[in-house]
């Protein structure tokens, strides 16, 4: 037998029959006001960015019932440990992960979460108040068959023969008016709600072929509007601090994904576009 493991098993004996600790009681883990079922789950990456992070979920306890949880991905261990002591209220969760990146830990997570609707955030979001997640909410009830609602960029997917996928922010472009709400081909993260319930009946999963990261946030909204349902955009009146951990330390990497999906979006869905703009019209004419 291994020599540590003998000790350790003869110290937790000792422990059991000797050591007086104080025991956990059911009134213990009442007290953590866990919820089972919330209306809202907040999902946010992050990465060596647990300062920020604090300042977020500070703001998302205020939002009565929220559950939140952290992904905590590749951080150097300060950062782990400060997000471990601050996390403690019966309804905040941290998993772990080393650098698996956004599209498996957003997608491994979604699955984790209890809420009827999910928030993905990241960690350079600047997060003022909470009006924003009310009046998502707000648009989920009112149409039923919408799966995703983002909150930052509408986006206009286009075709390009020489970069093979391109977007234009529809939102910064087009003339929408004093309009607070439209429906586009994608938006991308974050912030970025969906229905929880359909994504898992319909969407099932992000699409892992574009992992570890770059333009699955995209694929996921046209695969939305192919599979009959919808994709909106709403202004949330979100601004980013600076930029994402996951940016910061990872800029050579992004730009190799990024041509390597943009290629991969292109091939998928270039015979699509005009059927997904057709349904993207349509839903528009009935606002």
């Amino acid at each position: 037998m291994n020599l540590r493991l003998f000790f350790e098993k003869v110290y937790w004996m000792l422990a059991k029959r000797v050591l007086k600790k104080k025991q956990k009681t059911f009134a213990d883990w009442a007290a953590k006001g866990y919820n089972n079922t919330p209306e809202v789950s907040f999902i946010i990456q992050s990465h060596n960015k647990s300062y920020s992070v604090m300042r977020i979920v500070s703001q998302l306890r205020n939002y009565a019932g929220a559950e939140i949880i952290v992904i905590d991905d590749g951080s150097e261990p300060k950062h782990t440990k400060a997000l471990t002591r601050f996390l403690q209220l019966g309804n905040e969760f941290l998993i772990r992960a080393n650098d698996l990146y956004e599209n498996v830990m957003y997608d491994k997570t979604i699955r984790f979460a209890n809420g009827k609707y999910i928030v993905l955030l990241q960690d350079d979001d600047e997060i003022k108040d909470l009006a924003w997640v009310d009046k998502g909410v707000e648009y989920f009830n009112r149409y039923p068959d919408m799966a995703i609602l983002g909150g930052l960029n509408g986006l206009e997917f286009c075709l390009d023969e020489t970069e093979k996928w391109g977007y234009v922010d529809a939102y910064k472009t087009t003339d929408w008016g004093n309009k607070d709400f439209r429906f586009v081909h994608s938006v991308n993260r974050a912030p970025m709600l969906l229905n929880k319930s359909l994504f898992i009946q319909h969407l099932k999963h992000i699409d892992f072929s574009f992992a570890p990261f770059q333009c699955d946030d995209c694929e996921l909204c046209l695969r939305a509007w192919l599979s009959g349902l919808k994709v909106g955009w709403y202004n949330a009146g979100f601004k980013s601090m600076v930029a994402g951990g996951m940016r910061i330390w990872n800029k050579g990497f992004m730009g190799h994904q990024e041509i390597k999906n943009r290629k991969k979006l292109y091939t998928m869905y270039n015979a699509s576009v005009e059927e997904i703009s057709q349904r993207v019209n349509e839903a528009n004419k009935n606002l």
